[in-house]
This record gives structure tokens, C-alpha cells and sequence, in this order.
């Protein structure tokens, strides 16, 4: 019983610590400017409201892709450094993977 207690003691510890990710998204090159932007922020705020703390967001512009994905040839690459909750991280991949302009993303956990 005491190690039933200590796992979920673990579980809740796990649930309230912020972890380092890195997240690079792909996004369509028919997006226009102003609604890359608007993407970039909606990203921003979902990490935000779950708790998260963004420390950078790089925009590295079109870029010609390896290959085609979705049948486009060059996307807009974004890539943001932030710390989150490691279930808001989930949640997080799941809307951009049911975004119709994110092309690809990758997110990353950093350190051990």
C-alpha cells in the first residue's frame, strides 16, 4: 500500500513540473504573413494558458523542403523554445496535428 501512495505522490510531482521542449512547425507557404503571425500567437497563447513559459520564438521564413509534403515545396519554418506541463505538451501536438496549415511539426523534449 505505502508504494501505491508513493507512485501517485510521483505522478502528481511529474503533472506540476515544467519541462524544456523545443517545437519547430512547418506551415503551409500559402499562408499570408498576417495569419503566420496570427498562427505563431495562437500557438504562444495555447502554451501560456496551460501554464507554460515561452522563452523564444525564431521565425527562419520559406525555406525549400527535401521533399514534397502535402505537395508543397517549401514551407514557413517557426521555432519556438518554451517550458511546459509534460500533459499539456500532448494536447499542445494535438492541435497542431489537426491543423490544416501545419505542414509538419516536431516537438522535442530537451535534457533527461
Amino acid at each position: 500500500m505505502v508504494s501505491g501512495r508513493t507512485s501517485k505522490q510521483a505522478v502528481k510531482a511529474e503533472e506540476v513540473e515544467l519541462r524544456d521542449y523545443e517545437l519547430v512547425v512547418i506551415i503551409s507557404p500559402e499562408v499570408e504573413a498576417e495569419k503566420l503571425e496570427a498562427m505563431i500567437d495562437n500557438i504562444s497563447q495555447l502554451i501560456t494558458e496551460r501554464g507554460g513559459i515561452i522563452s523564444g520564438v525564431d521565425r527562419w521564413g520559406k525555406r525549400k523542403l527535401a521533399y514534397p509534403i502535402k505537395h508543397f515545396m517549401e514551407g514557413s519554418y517557426v521555432l519556438a523554445q518554451f517550458k511546459l506541463k509534460p500533459t499539456s505538451s500532448q494536447e499542445l501536438e494535438a492541435r497542431l496535428r489537426i491543423s490544416e496549415e501545419v505542414l509538419r511539426h516536431l516537438l522535442v523534449k530537451l535534457g533527461s
